[in-house]
């Protein structure tokens, strides 16, 4: 096997926080651009909730027309608070540092702002970015085709690891299908450049979506910094995610000059999820699966994602799920590239309305009839807790969360939720809850 097809390729045990010294820094972004814009600092101002319908529209940020029109299509019109302080900013190449709760349309920040920008030349790459997981990564290329629909001229390509690295390095060669937009995880898109078949010469815009994921783990902020350093000195550099410690936010600087901060909330205690309601239900190990059937036997949902802590437990859980005649699919890292791909996109498309997933579909992923998600297994952290039960309620719709707790360490995981966020997380009533209060 050669060494590309052996790339690092970042699995749910790998996505456990590995702290890096802040002092094993990033490259700086060299010289100051020229003509920086004095970024305002917003931090007490973000609440990052979505405006009232009286506010500003997206063509109040004279946008191309093409843009306009494929926001239109999608049924957008205003803008949330995080893209109104963001893009108006960031299109004058303004560095951004944003962090704002899930669900909130930081996607689509760098997405319009980067397509607006776009001056597409037949054979260059102007626009990069990169994530975390394969996932989000495919979500973003999407994202991208949804929005560029009536800009023919525009190329967008994504690269990752679990597929043969011929079939990219064949896009790249034929200057028909160069792509001018590029999004990828860093193993992958590192080998292609460290192997000379691309070239960032031409970047000028330097995207990390989930950033704070990329930076915090050595391996994969190795394969940043090695990517950044091929890239021009003159180029706008944005990084987004849903939570920013202060430990990884000069990390985060290293690589901007003068960067537009967006912390909304500006609070950690502030950060949770408007309309989503959060339970937990205490219980043994072996209770789970009957409750875990009761739950879905009763609860009324449109979609509900299943944590898990480990492959395994993916696996024989949607297995027995499938068994009990629940149209259950599970996701993890140990499929392959196309059949993680396959599934992601039926559960997407609302062909399964149960998915069991590991943590690496607990970051970035949007999936808009997700109004139920449960903690089978609850997370490590806090801000692993956040990102998952993220994934319901978004774009501040109604959800519902319940956490599973089974032990003494799930116990102290809840209390560090609950301390982190500044509120309370109650038992999940034993005669259950109005559906009313999260369908919507």
């Amino acid at each position: 096997m050669s060494a590309e097809e052996d790339l690092i390729d970042y699995s749910d045990e790998e996505l456990e926080t590995t702290k890096a010294p802040a002092s094993t820094a990033a490259a700086t972004n060299g010289a100051a651009k020229k003509g920086d814009v004095a970024a305002t600092k917003a931090a007490d101002k973000a609440k990052g909730s979505y405006v009232g319908v009286s506010s500003t529209s997206f063509r109040d940020f004279l946008l191309k027309a093409e843009l306009i029109r494929a926001i239109t299509d999608c049924g957008f019109e205003h803008p949330s608070e995080v893209q109104q302080q963001c893009i108006p900013q960031a299109l004058l190449n303004v560095d951004v540092l944003c962090q704002a709760k899930s669900g909130l349309g930081k996607t689509a920040v760098f997405v319009l702002t980067t397509l607006h920008q776009l001056e597409p030349v037949p054979g260059e790459c102007s626009v990069l970015v990169m994530c975390h997981t394969r996932e989000l990564a495919y979500q973003i290329r999407n994202e991208y085709a949804r929005f560029s629909k009536y800009l023919p001229d525009v190329k967008t390509a994504v690269f990752y690891g679990g597929v043969h690295i011929s079939k990219d390095i064949e896009v790249l060669k034929n200057k028909e299908t160069f792509p001018n937009i590029i999004v990828g995880t860093p193993g992958r898109l590192n080998a292609l450049v460290r192997d000379k078949h691309l070239s960032l010469r031409n970047i000028k815009a330097f995207v990390l979506d989930e950033c704070d994921k990329m930076l915090d783990q050595i391996d994969m902020r190795r394969d940043v910094q090695e990517i950044f350093r091929a890239t021009p000195t003159e180029k706008q550099v944005m990084m987004f995610s849903a939570t920013l410690s202060k430990e990884i936010r000069p990390i985060c600087k290293k690589f901007m000059r003068n960067p537009l901060e967006i912390y909304a909330d500006a609070d950690d205690t502030r950060l949770t999820l408007h309309g989503l309601l959060q339970y937990y239900i205490k219980l043994s190990e072996a209770e789970k699966n009957r409750k875990l059937n009761s739950l879905l036997d009763t609860l009324e949902f449109n979609q509900v994602i299943i944590f898990v802590k480990s492959t395994k437990r993916a696996t024989e859980l949607d297995k027995l799920l499938r068994e009990c005649n629940f149209p259950s699919l599970a996701v993890h890292s140990d499929l392959t590239q196309e059949e993680r791909i396959k599934r992601f996109k039926e559960f997407k498309e609302f062909g399964k309305r149960i998915c069991v997933a590991t943590d690496i579909f607990g970051r970035g992923i949007d999936v808009e009839r997700i109004n139920l998600a449960i903690n089978y297994d609850l997370p490590i952290d806090a801000d692993s807790y956040l990102h998952r039960v993220g994934r319901a309620g978004r774009f501040g719709t109604k959800g519902l969360s319940i956490s599973f707790v089974a032990s003494e360490e799930d116990e102290k995981v809840l209390s560090e939720v609950e301390k982190r966020f500044d509120a309370k997380v109650p038992e999940y009533p034993k005669e259950g809850i109005d559906s009313s209060t999260y369908m919507g």
